[in-house]
């Protein structure tokens, strides 16, 4: 029995069975026919298994130096196809995207491999893929070599490629991320109402009572976004963007200092409220009647009428005299008597000119003391106190250095020039020549001055505040005020 005919085609194994048949006995012709079918059996079941260390996986991994590795056996049926092999093969080289338009095409177990690639080791890596798929008898490989040049625009498409089919892939997230977004600023929107409706019944300032609403709603807003990122699947991103609100802040008011300064001290200032609308102030030189506090500076309508805006910060950081909180107020002026008028009787009678004058208060209780010695005076300084709410303390110290002075100049006391007086004890004689023609007389000045408290020139001893005030209603003010309303010009008006 020669072996060509185990493989032979079916037109001689045809042949084969008549040879046996000529001079063969029965029992013969079956024990050789059992011997073929065992024979075929165990070669089909030893050719069916795989064999040692090849790998099955049908795309093998790259080397750790980033070439390809050899293939493993590849299977496809027990009984392998011309077309199965082909779309097996195929299938495996796309998946790669190692090669450029790669065709495969088998013909009576033997596969053409046509196509580019960029290096050697991946043509090799082909080769061997097809050689160890089941059913392959030869492998003609026919990949060419191409390497990339720089003008290969194929991984910039297959990169847009790629972007389009995630954002597609994306949509429903993105969606779901649009609605999240909405809803979380419409509950902001809601939040930043109920606060502010709630915070009205608060003893709040003005802009305290927005802070806080706005940092509620910014609150419902830095949730939703973390629900956005966390949809997303941008767990660790949401965390960075929440943690780093203590840095973004930090950023923005180093940027932003003189803002963030003068904004911080306007929520510090409502809420102290040293001062209240309507009431007069110095501070940072510069004195005046308080119009409005807003986000930025403190507008004051000075003594002259000049509106004036103080920076917060400024206003902060430095020393406050709040006039009208306190309506009293003390004044003093100085005024020099000659060594030889008695002192006692020199402050009797400026102590009664300031008990006789109506806008002086007897409570606290006025005072005459001795402020030093000059070169040709003795300094008294006199002390009195005025209600600043209802007098001009500019008007009433001004009639009281004019009654003084005239009540000294009735008793004799007199007011000697520091810089100008000489002091002729036998007197200096004075001699009149008569002239040949008439001459007009000098005019002569009244020796007595006026009794009156206030002068017409002084223009009564009323406080001016109720002028410069209607004057600051009637002018333009910037920025909004934001001292507390039950704080407002109606509880000056009324104290």
């Amino acid at each position: 029995m020669d072996d060509t005919y185990c493989g032979a085609t079916p037109r001689h194994r045809g042949n084969v069975v008549r040879t046996w048949g000529l001079g063969w006995s029965r029992p013969t012709r079956l024990l050789c026919a059992t011997l073929l079918c065992c024979a075929v059996f165990t070669f089909t079941f030893v050719a069916a298994q795989p064999l040692a260390g090849i790998d099955d996986s049908p795309v093998a991994a790259k080397a750790p130096d980033g070439k390809p590795e050899s293939p493993g056996k590849v299977e496809v049926q027990p009984v392998a196809k011309d077309d199965e092999i082909r779309q097996r093969i195929a299938d495996i080289l796309q998946t790669t995207s190692w090669f450029g338009e790669p065709e495969v095409s088998v013909q009576e177990g033997i596969v053409f491999l046509k196509g580019t690639t960029e290096n050697d080791e991946s043509k090799k890596w082909a080769g061997d893929l097809a050689r160890n798929t089941e059913g392959v008898v030869a492998v003609v490989n026919q990949i060419e070599v191409a390497p990339t040049t720089v003008w290969d625009f194929d991984p910039t498409f297959q990169v847009l490629n790629d972007l389009a089919r995630n954002f597609v892939r994306l949509l429903p997230l993105m969606v779901v991320a649009v609605v999240v977004s909405v809803l979380s600023w419409i509950f902001a929107k809601l939040t930043v109402r109920l606060l502010r409706r709630w915070l009205q019944a608060q003893a709040l300032s003005q802009l305290l009572r927005e802070v806080l609403a706005r940092a509620g709603g910014m609150l419902v807003m830095l949730a939703g976004l973390y629900l956005v990122l966390r949809i997303a699947g941008l767990t660790q991103l949401a965390l960075t963007v929440v943690g780093g609100t203590g840095l973004i802040g930090l950023v923005l008011g180093i940027a932003f200092r003189d803002i963030t300064e003068n904004f911080l001290a306007s929520l510090f200032l409502s809420l102290q409220q040293p001062f209240r609308e309507g009431d007069l102030v110095e501070v940072a030189n510069v004195t005046g009647y308080v119009q409005r506090l807003t986000s930025r500076t403190t507008v004051l309508m000075t003594l002259d009428g000049n509106q004036v805006q103080v920076p917060n910060s400024t206003i902060f950081k430095s020393t406050i005299r709040n006039f009208t909180s306190n309506p009293n107020r003390r004044d003093d002026f100085i005024v020099g008597i000659g060594y030889d008028d008695a002192i006692p009787f020199a402050q009797e009678v400026a102590l009664k000119v300031l008990a006789e004058h109506p806008a002086i208060l007897q409570e606290p209780e006025p005072l005459v003391l001795v402020e030093n010695l000059g070169p040709s005076t003795v300094n008294l300084r006199v002390y009195f106190w005025l209600d600043g709410g209802r007098h001009s303390w500019v008007k009433v110290k001004s009639s009281v250095i004019r009654l003084v002075k005239r009540a000294f100049q009735d008793a004799g006391i007199s007011l000697p020039d520091e810089a100008r007086e000489l002091i002729f004890p036998q007197g200096v004689p004075v001699y009149m020549i008569e002239s040949e023609g008439a001459v007009e007389p000098p005019l002569t000045k009244p020796t007595a001055e006026p009794e009156t408290v206030a002068t017409k020139a002084e223009a009564g001893l009323q406080s001016e505040a109720g002028e410069i005030k209607e004057q600051a209603r009637g002018s333009w003010t910037p920025g909004e005020n934001l001292l507390t309303p039950s704080t407002s010009a109606e509880d000056t008006d009324a104290r």
